[in-house]
């Protein structure tokens, strides 16, 4: 199953890449021992430190060391390149045999390093007020890693001490579901009551220790799990209560209505933890909507973000989102289905539904107008002239998230028709196959030819997330409380929302909530899980896609681009609900048994 392998990666350990030499020509830092690692303080926080480069590197969403495959396979996003995997999921045609196989592989790795590090650290010669605060990181950084796997496989074994090969594989096995949530949110707690309230909030900032958890990130890391286990997909399942192992042992939970609750408390405590150490919802200091909601993402370490990881000067990301006439490979494109959900800068939905041959049904009193051409630009500048109606007056979390054709970025305007700067007839293989592309997380000042970058960060929790949490597990409990519509009003608010309107129903909240996550949360490796955890996948991702008319278009108000045309058919079946566990991994330790419909 796992690759229990007795190693330490010195490379990691040392904080250093080696280069090829002769094996003899060492120096003696690179022959320790585990005891010798222990030993000292420096080399204990190099071993802890290692285990941070196993956490997911979500930012690439096509490669495999990404380990994130679910923005492109959401009904988010279509990647331009025929090669991720994501494509391989929305065929259908994925399977055990075929896995991405280190989704599996790095989390188990990240536990063994965190096992072994909790079980020799008090060893380690140094205050006992240090090493709480490292335990609490590595309580932190196992649940995380068990989290990334049971969001995805569900049941799975636990792993709660370092394996060694002398140990019994044959008793290694998945765990119920419950159970695993259970370790997890006791990891979580053990986490809460040992790390510091911030390091970056409030007035004292310790710029050293930017990308280590807070008490904060353990808190909402609970509260992710917890939402996620009330949920259809893992509370109560009628497709999966029945599934049991080789020993008859139920591995699925069955519906317990509580759990909302217990998760909607948990995301309240996370509120209140973060607020009293000076975290906050972002805004910009003129408080722009538009501003505050891009700036979350390009002011790093903002008082919003609970939990992060630096990932560097980095190219990847902005070639990825950035235009082919820019220097970029225009490859991260939004789906239509995504561009027509944000709202109207009123609140009103433009977009109710589609027709048989994908073509919308529009709002009569939302304003919305899919033909025609603006003749004024917006009045904060949010948008030029001369651009389609379908992109004007459109709320501003769309002006932050998504580039279209006409669209002003980095000193022109986007020309995606086929003969376009940025089209097609440019590029066959890096192209927008949409007619959009992402444009958050991506910055204004970069410039691909000329070599200007800047330092990027990967959020994994921000407080606007726990917001969510906290409004759906508290409707799904006890309807829409005040606090529901306190919560989710702060988020519209900062977008320059109005408020949700008074009296709405248990169900016709829930669809607003989902909604707010759709699009306050996309591009964030939210929407795949939610998805699936709400059991509504089989509508949202099983179905025909449709685009601009990329293929064709000559200048921006040319209406033959605007023609929205089939792009390809995605499949979704109720064994993609759950992943496979690789076939290989079950070949090696066949006491861990299949998800239901992957034998």
């Amino acid at each position: 199953m796992i690759r229990f392998i007795q190693y330490i990666c010195f490379a990691f350990l040392l904080g250093s890449v080696f280069s090829c030499k002769d094996y003899l020509d060492k120096v003696p830092d690179e022959d320790l021992t585990l005891e010798d690692v222990f030993a000292q303080r420096q080399y204990a926080e190099r071993f802890l430190t290692s285990a941070y480069f196993t956490l997911h590197e979500e930012i690439s969403f096509n490669d495999w060391w990404g380990r994130n495959p679910f923005v492109g396979a959401s009904d988010e996003m279509e990647i331009t390149w025929t090669y991720p995997f994501a494509h391989v999921m929305t065929s259908g045609a994925w399977s055990p045999q075929n896995i991405e196989e280190n989704i599996w592989r790095f989390d188990w790795e990240g536990m063994r390093k965190i096992n072994l590090f909790l079980e020799n650290i008090d060893k380690t010669p140094m205050s006992e007020s240090d090493k709480n605060i490292w335990k609490g990181e590595a309580y932190f950084l196992r649940a995380f890693f068990h989290f990334f796997q049971v969001r995805l496989h569900g049941p799975i074994p636990i792993m709660d001490r370092s394996i060694v090969l002398s140990d019994n594989f044959g008793e290694i096995k998945r765990k119920p579901y419950q159970e695993v949530v259970d370790f997890i949110v006791a990891d979580c707690d053990r986490a809460i009551n040992l790390l510091p309230p911030s390091y970056i909030a409030g007035a004292t900032q310790d710029l050293t220790k930017l990308g280590r958890p807070t008490r904060s990130s353990a808190a909402a890391l609970k509260s992710r799990m917890l939402i996620y286990s009330a949920s259809p997909l893992w509370n109560g399942n009628p497709d999966l209560v029945n599934f049991k192992d080789q020993d008859g042992v139920s591995l699925f939970p069955q519906a317990d209505a509580n759990k909302w609750n217990i998760a909607a408390l948990a995301a309240k405590e996370a509120i209140d933890q973060a607020e009293a150490a000076g975290y906050g919802l972002y805004k910009s200091a003129d408080n722009d909507p538009l501003k505050s909601y891009q700036e979350v993402f390009t002011m790093r370490w903002n008082k919003e973000i609970l939990f992060a990881r630096n990932i560097g000067t980095w190219d990847h990301q902005e070639r990825a989102t950035s235009p082919n006439g820019m220097g970029g490979w225009s490859g991260y494109c939004p789906t239509q289905e995504l561009v027509d959900a944000y709202q109207m800068q009123d609140g009103s939905t433009p977009i109710t539904g589609y027709t048989n041959d994908g073509q919308p049904i529009v709002n009569p009193t939302s304003g919305y107008q899919e033909t025609g051409y603006s003749t004024a630009a917006h009045s904060k500048g949010y948008h030029l002239d001369r651009i389609r109606n379908m992109y004007v007056g459109r709320e501003p979390r769309f002006y932050a998230a998504i580039n279209y054709s006409g669209a002003m970025w980095r000193g022109r305007r986007i020309e995606f028709w086929n003969s376009g700067l940025d089209g097609r007839s440019r590029s066959a293989v890096d192209h927008s196959v949409t007619g959009y592309l992402m444009k958050k997380f991506s910055e204004e000042s970069v410039r691909i030819p000329q070599g200007i970058f800047t330092q990027k960060t990967w959020i994994y929790f921000r407080l606007a997330e726990i917001y969510l949490n906290y409004a759906e597990a508290l409707n799904e409990a006890q309807g829409p409380q005040a606090d529901v519509y306190k919560y989710v009003n702060a988020i519209r608010s900062r977008a320059g929302l109005p408020d949700l309107p008074t009296g709405l129903t248990k169900e016709a909240m829930r669809e607003r909530i989902r909604h707010e996550r759709r699009i306050e949360l996309a591009f964030e490796t939210h929407r795949y899980f939610d998805t699936r955890r709400w059991l509504i996948a089989e509508q949202t991702d099983n179905k025909r896609f449709y685009r601009m008319s990329v293929d064709k278009g000559t200048h921006l108000q040319d209406d033959d681009f605007y023609v929205r045309s089939f792009l390809k058919t995605r499949v979704f079946a109720k064994k993609h609900y759950l992943w496979p566990v690789p076939q290989v991994e079950i070949n090696k330790t066949p006491s861990i048994i299949q998800n239901p419909g992957w034998d």
